[in-house]
């Protein structure tokens, strides 16, 4: 197996193992559990994974002060992310929630052309109206059905969090910082806030004895989307580069999708296969954006035009 070949693999998985979030987080739910409940357990599971990784690969855990001011505030935009989409579960589909998340990547170019200025091409013009188009296709059913709106406010903010928090990681000082360990501190960061919600609801929420086993459940929300699902994107970006890594991103809300039709009986009609599609493309279409117009540039002097006498 080729190099590429293993890295498109990785970078499958590592996408795949994300999108498992509702297959492990709904049942906990089912059981009782709140979204901060079942957040603060997956950070506080997903911690000391993290840190034994990182001594496994003889990273250090030292960071500046201003960077441990950048990483606490970075790592309550994440934990805010994960709060809001968490919470998008209990008033719409799983797979559609997690559909709509995919429109974050949109978020960063409107973010990075308004604030850092950044040239917007036409293809991304294109491409955000498409996805709001697909939004509009999986707010309102064929029979006048609409989304809770409560929801779709939600998982806008997880997105929208997110966006400021990828574009925080690439514009601040903690770039430098092994990815692992800002990993880490995001995590040990988010889970105070988790905690502190917790103790201001006057409870926590948590399997009882004769549901022990969705302990399962909260450690698979720790392993797989969590550290699985980072450990392979960092090998998959290693192996083939960021930009297919994200375009395979694609395959996360598609398995969320999967998993709440086949496993949770969630309904898909029409409609939402067509919203769902548009979003993925004019999401795949602004990640490859970049080398779109150079391949296009090469098709077109395969074909150069002839010169009329």
């Amino acid at each position: 197996m080729g190099p590429r070949t293993k890295g498109y693999l990785i970078g499958a998985a590592a996408a795949a193992t994300y999108g498992l979030n509702p297959l492990f987080a709904l049942p906990l739910y089912g059981a009782g559990m709140t979204a901060d409940s079942v957040l603060f357990f997956r950070y506080l599971m997903a911690i000391p994974l993290l840190a034994v990784m990182i001594k496994m690969r003889g990273r250090s855990f030292g960071v500046s002060g201003k960077q441990i001011a950048v990483l606490a505030v970075l790592g309550v935009l994440l934990a805010i992310s994960s709060l809001t989409l968490f919470l998008s579960y209990t008033y719409m589909d799983a797979g559609i929630a997690s559909t709509m998340l995919f429109v974050y990547p949109i978020m960063v170019a409107v973010i990075m052309a308004g604030v850092f200025r950044e040239k917007v091409s036409a293809i991304t013009v294109l491409c955000i109206a498409m996805a709001l188009s697909g939004i509009g296709f999986l707010y309102k059913n064929s029979d006048g059905a609409t989304l809770s709106f409560v929801g779709t406010m939600l998982v806008m903010a997880s997105a929208l969090s997110y966006a400021i928090y990828i574009v925080a990681v690439n514009k601040t000082s903690i770039r430098q910082v092994p990815t692992l360990v800002v990993t880490f501190y995001m995590l040990l960061f988010g889970v105070v806030l988790f905690a502190v919600r917790l103790v201001a609801a006057g409870s926590i929420p948590m399997p009882d004895s004769a549901h022990w086993h969705l302990w399962g459940c909260v450690l698979g929300l720790a392993v797989f989307p969590t550290v699985v699902s980072f450990v392979c994107t960092t090998a998959a970006i290693k192996y083939i580069g960021s930009t297919p890594t994200a375009i395979l991103g694609a395959l996360e809300p598609m398995t969320a999708v999967l998993i709440g039709v086949c496993v949770f009986g969630e309904t898909l009609t029409l409609r939402d296969i067509v919203g769902l599609l548009m979003i993925l493309c004019a999401v795949t279409a602004v990640i490859a954006a970049p080398k779109m117009g150079y391949r296009l540039n090469y098709i077109r002097r395969m074909f150069p035009r002839i010169k009329r006498k």
